[in-house]
């Protein structure tokens, strides 16, 4: 009997235990190796950021760092890249509006 060859097995990965964060406030679980994104995502969280003229909502677009839609405060920390960013237990993460440093009039 084979056994079915999945990139799991073939890399013989074994994330660690679950651990929590916080995503403005509420709790949601999160693995080792996991970027911010990604934890969000799996929290079925889709965006995170607002623009700085008309606050219109952004998420992950590139997914590799590139294009700055993904930008989140993370421990009081603003302009974050949730792509790119490995989540740590107990992170706080926020919603970032505009730049993140309070000049949305700006």
């Amino acid at each position: 009997m084979s056994r079915a060859r999945t990139p799991l097995r073939l890399a013989a990965a074994a994330p660690g235990p679950a651990f929590t964060v916080t995503f403005d406030g509420r709790a949601i679980p999160a693995l080792p190796g996991q970027t911010v994104a990604a934890a969000l995502w799996s929290a079925g969280v889709l965006s995170w950021r607002t623009t700085r003229v008309g606050g219109e909502p952004r998420g992950v677009f590139c997914g590799i760092g590139v294009c700055f839609d993904c930008l989140v405060s993370v421990n009081g920390r603003p302009n974050q890249r949730a792509c790119l960013l490995p989540v740590e237990p107990g992170d706080a993460i926020r919603t970032q509006e505009g730049t993140g440093h309070g000049d949305l009039a700006h």
